[in-house]
């Protein structure tokens, strides 16, 4: 499987969220892990076995929740002629659906990376640290801020900085006095100053050849002591060759300085996604401040529409928004509406009243989720996609301030009649 896109990260990561609330009333969750080398009959045989060994549990009714979890998840495998490439995570089993009932759910897909061993477990909670594994951050990056009185490393993962070490050195300051007493103080200066450096590049070495994945290392603080830094060649040989280019002046060298570098960086580095999201959120700011709000658009209601109307051409998402779509029919009236919903991992949704005759027999037509929804409908539009995470400033303002949706359009567009339309539709 290739490297996920943005809506394929958040639809995994929605499923792990959905799997990790379930709860089973004992140990009766079964959870199989198949690495891509593992014939599917061996898996299914293997599971045969198991059912024989599930008949001894004393507990009648936790035996026949796992043998009935076992035969679901056999019948299940036979859809699959042979293991996918990166093989396959299973999850089958009674789950707590509230007022002491349960539900059968079955979750079986590949993952977005390859299995590495056969794995077997009943439980009552499915087993996902495989799978959380996988959702690490690939953007990984190592901040340097340096000057002669302070060092900070920190490490930047996506959007997130991390701060992970802080030091203070014991490098004297300039020295007034004039003659043979000054120009000992400075080579005892300078001395101090190369063996500060020396011990803050072991420091920092220790911490990047730990992390796996770094791509590069970005150096910052004010003055010259950065650059003295790399010309003394106090780093790693290995981390020498990850110094990105250019280094930054920033006005500090503590843990503030982390999230002031990481910005710097971002400006300059088209790669960085903390970057293009603080592009794409200046730029909706930008168009807010125009007369009549410009191109912007926000809330669900009006970016939904400006999707219809085929005006969008910037999608911005949260990927911490929690909303379902419901689309509900009455089974008396045959009358049928759509409402959005907060929606909770592991909560079912509830049918609602009937607004025209008052029945409660209604059904649920479909159910989505608003992100992957409105995320389709501006692709198939033409528009395109930027799912950000509340884990930066523009991705909080995004979540508080706009309801979690926002865009920008190609050209102005009557959104508020769209609106009004689509309400009384």
């Amino acid at each position: 499987m290739s490297e996920l896109t943005q809506a394929q990260k958040y639809h995994f990561r929605r499923e792990l969220e959905q799997i990790a609330a379930y709860k089973g009333s004992g140990t009766e969750l079964v959870t199989v892990y198949v690495p891509p080398e593992r014939l599917i009959s061996d898996i299914t045989n293997y599971l045969r076995n198991e059912l024989g060994e599930s008949a001894n549990i004393k507990s009648k009714s936790t035996r026949k929740n796992v043998m009935g979890a076992i035969e679901s998840m056999i019948s299940r495998l036979k859809n699959f002629k042979e293991t996918p490439p990166n093989g396959l995570a299973c999850f089958v089993g009674e789950v707590i659906v509230g007022n002491n009932q349960t539900d059968m759910v079955a979750h079986l897909f590949e993952p977005p990376q390859p299995v590495p061993t056969f794995y077997y477990r009943c439980d009552n909670k499915f087993f996902l640290d495989p799978l959380e594994g996988m959702m690490t951050e690939k953007e990984i990056y190592g901040l340097i801020l340096i000057d002669r009185r302070e060092f900070t490393v920190g490490i930047l993962k996506g959007k997130q900085v991390t701060p992970v070490t802080y030091r203070t050195s014991q490098v004297p300051g300039k020295h007034g006095r004039g003659g043979q007493s000054q120009r000992r103080f400075e080579r005892a200066t300078e001395e101090a100053a190369q063996h500060w450096y020396k011990e803050c590049g072991e420091k920092a070495s220790e911490i990047f050849l730990q992390q796996e994945g770094l791509l590069g290392v970005f150096l910052g603080g004010p003055g010259p002591s950065k650059r003295d830094f790399i010309d003394g060649k106090h780093l790693h040989h290995e981390l020498e060759k990850k110094i990105v280019e250019p280094y930054f002046d920033t006005g500090y060298t503590d843990e503030h300085g982390l999230k002031e570098l990481a910005e710097m960086a971002a400006e300059t580095q088209s790669q960085l996604s903390l970057g293009r999201e603080k592009k794409l959120m200046q730029r909706l700011m930008r168009e807010i401040t125009k007369s009549e709000g410009g191109l912007s658009v926000y809330g669900e209601d009006h970016v939904r529409a400006a999707i219809m109307l085929g005006a969008l051409d910037v999608l911005l998402i949260s990927e911490d928004m929690r909303r379902t779509r419901l689309h509900e029919k009455c089974n008396s009236c045959a009358h049928e509406d759509v409402r959005t919903i907060k929606s909770e991992a592991g909560v079912t949704p509830e049918t609602t009243t009937c607004p025209e005759c008052g029945s409660n027999d209604r059904v649920f037509l479909s159910t989505q989720d608003v992100v992957e929804e409105l995320s389709t409908m501006a692709e198939e539009a033409g528009g395109t996609v930027e799912l950000i995470g509340s884990d930066s400033e523009e991705g909080e303002m995004l979540l508080r301030a706009f309801g979690g949706v926002a865009g920008i359009m190609r050209y102005k567009a009557d959104v508020d009649k769209m609106v009004g339309q689509i309400g009384s539709a």
